[in-house]
């Protein structure tokens, strides 16, 4: 990466930081954990399709998957992914994901490890964040800026949390983000009512 591709990186995080990285992804954790209070504890077993993860299982994965990039960037300090042993790293995950827990305990795990990834995010430097990461060979690009790796966490629980909603959907259950939007509307066309 050019000295100007770095420097263009690193004005650019100036306005999205640590601060921001963390708040905004504690939006989503608490999200998150909203949605599986939502969820009544005997659907924690439902998959909405054969071969699918079960609500439990995807609510785990949601949790740990944080700890790849804590251990690639925190705990096992790398500036790529030369030397990692990924399908390890996944198997172990995947091995936690198929335990047996309880609602409380899922819950009590998207709590823990979503605040650990949090705390961390405040903790990281502009400069930090404009760092380049080195990708596996062949991957494309070569390398992404360790901004756009810490900022996946969040993206990638967004996209799993849009399935969740669509297996309270299957179970007769509103998300409550759609409450909530519904309330507003509501509220607003109220409001219009009274003006008119």
């Amino acid at each position: 990466m050019s000295v100007a591709a770095q420097t263009k990186g690193a004005r650019y995080v100036n306005y999205y930081g640590s601060k921001e990285l963390a708040r905004s992804f504690r939006t989503v954790r608490n999200n998150t954990i909203q949605t599986a209070e939502d969820i009544p504890t005997d659907q924690y077993g439902f998959a909405p399709a054969q071969g699918t993860k079960t609500v439990s299982q995807t609510l785990v994965h949601i949790a740990l998957f944080p700890r790849l990039q804590l251990t690639i960037h925190a705990k096992e300090p790398r500036t790529s992914f030369e030397g990692f042993d990924f399908p390890a790293f996944v198997q172990q995950l995947t091995e936690e994901e198929s335990k047996d827990r309880t609602k409380a305990q899922v819950i009590d795990l998207l709590t823990t490890e979503g605040e650990q990834w949090a705390c961390f995010l405040e903790g990281v430097t502009q400069d930090f964040l404009a760092e380049p990461f080195g990708m596996p060979p062949g991957a494309t690009p070569a390398s992404k800026s360790r901004f756009e790796m810490l900022l996946s966490v969040k993206e990638h629980e967004m996209h799993h949390r849009s399935q969740l909603a669509v297996s309270q959907r299957l179970l007769g259950i509103v998300p409550h983000l759609t409450k909530l939007r519904e309330a507003h509307i509501a509220e607003l066309k109220a409001d219009a009512d009274v003006s008119s």
